[in-house]
């Protein structure tokens, strides 16, 4: 049951931050996503065998609950977004709608939450279920903003640096592989991302004493 608690909204919260960079993608005029079948939020079209589901199963069986993952990268094309688009920042933009819909997904999560205490107070499994896609989406917001490809915080601050600045910072990228595994397998590394990931989940939290008037 504690694996279905947490498993299930880690899936459905990946297929929303994929199908995100999508929509976001296409609304700048690019439609590779939605050619190749990723504007979805079914699971089965953004699974990452390690990323979504190993990975949350082992974060689940290890420590009780999960809160890092991600799914299959999305396409981006950006010579297909429009002209007023640069490459630079739609690319970041792009990046950003991912861990964006978490943080929108976790609040929604919360309000539910705190709504849900209220109507129905004998709901412990909804609640479980809801505490868990808030905390999954808290997460997964802080883990894919990390500054380290192929994460999505990787992409915004290319975009955000000056040309020459972003130029320097691609030089790190080989580095990538080992940075992302110390944040992944290295507790003492994986706990840097505990406090931030506490503090959006206590924003979470404050919206569903909110939402159910406690």
């Amino acid at each position: 049951m504690k694996f279905l608690v947490y498993f299930v909204p880690m899936i459905a919260s990946l297929s929303v931050h994929e199908c995100a960079h999508a929509w976001a993608a296409l609304l700048l005029g690019d439609e590779t996503a939605r050619e190749r079948g990723r504007l979805t939020l079914n699971p089965l079209a953004h699974v990452d065998p390690f990323g979504t589901i190993l990975l949350p199963a082992l974060g689940i069986f290890a420590t009780g609950s999960a809160l890092f993952g991600w799914a299959k990268p999305t396409p981006v094309n950006p010579a297909r977004f429009r002209r007023e688009i640069s490459v630079r920042a739609g690319m970041a933009i792009t990046a950003a709608a991912g861990p964006a819909s978490n943080v929108v997904l976790g609040a929604l999560a919360g309000v539910a939450f705190g709504l849900s205490r209220r109507l129905w107070p004998d709901g412990a499994l909804l609640a479980e279920l809801l505490f868990a896609t808030m905390a999954v989406n808290a997460g997964l917001a802080v883990f894919n903003l990390l500054p380290v490809p192929p994460l999505d915080g990787a992409r915004v601050l290319a975009g955000l640096l000056p040309p020459r600045a972003a130029l320097r910072y691609a030089r790190f990228t080989a580095l990538a592989p080992i940075v992302l595994l110390a944040f992944v397998a290295v507790p003492q590394v994986s706990s840097l991302l505990f406090q931030p990931t506490e503090g959006l989940l206590a924003v979470f939290r404050a919206l569903a004493r909110t939402a159910g008037g406690f």
